[in-house]
């Protein structure tokens, strides 16, 4: 993203203009968009320099690197829009390796036609989102396709981050007998969406649990002295999906206990009228936790002390099974698999 110091003739109307082939043409019309609308946004000491990539000097440890593409819809829901949930995302992603998030990149597909009102809309809540969470945006792209190629905006999102030495946070370090910890209730995010999606619009007050979790990670980290083996945000296909994931890398099977799950009567209603798992329904502020067992409660009373991890609880526990199978131990006694997710349940959630 090229960002231009000179002043263009003419300005944009974010009012009532929308986007045309013309701001994605590499001229006047795409610099006035990046000057009058991303740069007006997303400005810092590194975008401003107008070069098209950052130059920084990253403290000492490991780097992490993540890219993340988004293409909700609808564009906008309760609780957020594509526009914060990118930045969300990608933080997380790198945070998941007990990095500190450190820059972000953005890459924006704009269809022709798209409202610059909308868009606006999108990049300040992007620019929000990152100023809350300290990570600046330091460059990034801009594309327009024709009408009918796209759908309004899509947003891909890098970040880059660094790991303190000697932190080793991987999905494959679970080892039997660790505890799986969450910070939150789940399936918010996906019921917050399907409530605003066309043809499935029915009432409820919940709204997407999409944050920014770098800071939870940081404070849980200290408080059990970096003795965490996995972290891991269960964003599309949910929890169950994230922990087969795991139980994959590391080889070992997995144990939940349903009476522990947390989950708001919202989420379990919805899924009830729509027929869906909430085990399998997207989230965008929650983490999967698993650690040794001894520092189960000390790992659950950081989370409970944060403001993102107050309804955190410790859910199950990793143990040994040659088939990496994840099961839940039900109310009733009894014991169910809880297997992949088949099929696509939730399309466009993330």
């Amino acid at each position: 993203m090229n960002m231009m110091n000179r002043r263009h003739p003419g300005r944009l109307n974010l009012k009532n203009d929308a986007v045309d082939m013309s701001h994605g043409s590499g001229g006047r019309a795409m610099a006035r968009l990046i000057e009058e609308l991303f740069l007006r946004h997303f400005d810092n000491e590194i975008l401003r320099q107008g070069n098209d990539q950052a130059a920084f000097d990253p403290p000492p440890g490991r780097l992490v690197m993540s890219t993340d593409g988004h293409v909700i819809s609808p564009l906008f829901f309760p609780g957020g829009d594509i526009g914060s949930l990118s930045v969300h995302g990608t933080i997380n992603d790198v945070a998941m390796a007990g990095a500190k998030p450190l820059y972000l990149s953005a890459g924006f597909i704009l269809e022709e036609g798209f409202p610059l009102a909308d868009l606006d809309r999108i990049v300040a809540s992007m620019a929000a989102a990152a100023k809350a969470a300290g990570v600046p945006i330091v460059t990034g792209d801009t594309k327009v396709v024709e009408r009918g190629k796209g759908d309004g905006v899509f947003i891909t999102t890098t970040g880059v981050g660094v790991v303190p030495p000697g932190l080793e946070i991987s999905g494959d370090r679970a080892r039997p007998g660790d505890a799986i910890l969450i910070n939150g209730s789940i399936g918010d995010h996906g019921v917050a969406v399907l409530s605003k999606r066309e043809n499935l619009d029915f009432e409820t007050e919940l709204l997407s649990d999409s944050a920014a979790l770098h800071d939870l990670v940081g404070h849980l980290v200290s408080a059990v002295d970096g003795n965490i083996h996995c972290l891991r945000d269960p964003t599309r296909g949910g929890l169950a999906t994230t922990l087969n994931e795991i139980a994959g890398q590391a080889g070992v099977g997995m144990v939940l206990k349903e009476q522990a799950l947390p989950i708001k009567q919202e989420v379990l209603g919805a899924c009830e009228l729509l027929g869906l798992d909430p085990l399998y329904v997207a989230n965008e502020g929650k983490m999967v936790v698993i650690c040794p067992a001894e520092q189960a409660e000390t790992a659950l009373k950081a989370l409970r002390a944060h403001p993102l991890g107050r309804d955190g609880a410790i859910i199950g526990q990793v143990r040994e099974d040659a088939h990496g199978f994840v099961r839940m131990q039900t109310r009733l006694g009894g014991e169910r698999i809880v297997d992949w997710l088949a099929g696509e349940q939730l399309p466009r959630i993330c």
